[in-house]
C-alpha cells in the first residue's frame, strides 16, 4: 500500500492534540503516526481529531494511520494501556484492540514495534502476534522503530513471515544517518521513517549549503532538508505545531532539487 511521502507526528501534543490532528488535516496531511502509550501520545485525542474531519466528508481510505505497540518499559507505569501481568501476546492484543478504539477505526494502515525489546525471543513473539493481526485483517503493515543495529534488522526480515515494510528511526549524526541500514532498506523495499528531522540537526539546517539551496529556492531551511529526504525516498515526520509550518511543509512537493544540489546534501549527510 502506498505510504503519505510526509506523516504527521504526533508525539507530545497532549492536550492540544485533537485540535492539532484536525488542522493537520485540514491543511493536507494524510499520514498520521502515533502510539499506544500515554507517556507521551494522547492516542485518543489523534482518534478525535480524525473523526472531526471524517464528519466534514473525508473518507477512512483517504487516511494512512499508524501506530504503536509499546512494551512495559517503555510505557508510564502509572498508564499502561494494557494488562501488564498479561502474556506477551496477550499485550500486544489489547494495546491493539485499545489504538482501535482510541483511533475510531476498524483496522490499521501499519503497527510499529515501538522498539525492539530486550531479546530476540521477545522480539519475535511480538511479531508473531502482529503477524496473526495482519492475517485477520485488522493490519495492513508492519514496521518496527528505533533499531539502529544494521544485523538485528537483518535478522527480523530473514526471519519473519510478514516482512517489515517500515523502519522509523531518529535521523541524526550519532548513528551516521542509518547509511547501511538505509541502503538495506532500499534493497528490502522497506520504507525508512525519519524522526527527530529537525530538531536533531541544527548543525545540517545552517550550513552554507542548505542556506544557499534555501535562497536559491526561495525556500526555508527545513523544507530544503524535508525535499532532499523525499526526494531520497525517505518518509520525514513532521510534528510542527504551527499551522504556517504546516503548509510549509506540505509546499515542498512544489519544486524539485536537481542531482547536483542533491549530492551537495549528500556530502553533508
Amino acid at each position: 500500500m502506498r505510504i503519505p511521502k510526509l506523516l504527521y507526528g504526533t508525539a507530545w501534543k497532549k492536550s492540544d492534540t485533537a485540535r492539532l490532528v484536525e488542522l493537520a488535516i485540514n491543511t493536507g496531511f494524510r499520514g498520521m503516526d502515533t502510539a499506544c502509550q500515554p507517556r507521551h501520545y494522547d492516542e485518543a485525542g489523534v482518534g478525535t481529531g480524525i473523526a472531526a474531519c471524517l464528519n466534514s466528508g473525508l473518507a477512512r481510505s483517504d487516511l494512512y494511520l499508524q501506530t504503536k505497540f509499546t512494551s512495559v518499559g517503555g510505557q508510564d507505569p502509572q498508564r499502561i494501556p494494557y494488562d501488564a501481568s498479561a502474556p506477551l501476546p496477550t499485550q500486544v492484543r489489547q494495546s491493539f484492540a485499545a489504538s482501535l478504539r482510541n483511533l475510531q477505526t476498524d483496522h490499521l494502515d501499519c503497527l510499529v514495534l515501538h522498539s525492539p525489546l530486550p531479546t530476540r525471543e521477545l522480539t519475535m513473539s511480538v511479531w508473531r502476534t502482529f503477524e496473526s493481526l495482519v492475517d485477520a485483517g485488522g493490519v495492513r503493515q508492519l514496521g518496527i522503530s528505533n533499531c539502529h543495529d544494521l544485523a538485528d534488522l537483518q535478522r527480523l526480515h530473514q526471519q519473519v513471515r510478514v516482512k517489515p515494510a517500515v523502519l522509523q528511526n531518529r535521523f541524526f549524526a550519532d548513528t551516521g544517518y542509518d547509511r547501511e541500514i538505509r541502503a538495506f532498506c532500499t534493497a528490502q523495499q522497506i520504507i525508512y521513517q525519519s524522526f527527530w528531522t529537525l530538531t536533531a540537526n541544527p548543525g545540517i539546517l545552517a550550513h552554507p549549503t542548505i542556506a544557499a539551496l534555501a535562497s536559491q529556492h526561495h525556500r526555508t531551511r527545513p523544507q530544503i532538508l524535508f525535499r532532499y529526504l523525499t526526494q531520497a525516498g525517505i518518509v520525514p515526520l513532521t510534528g510542527t505545531q504551527s499551522a504556517t509550518h504546516m503548509r510549509e511543509d506540505l509546499s515542498i512537493f512544489e519544486f524539485e532539487l536537481d542531482d547536483a544540489e542533491r549530492a551537495a546534501i549528500d556530502a553533508l549527510l
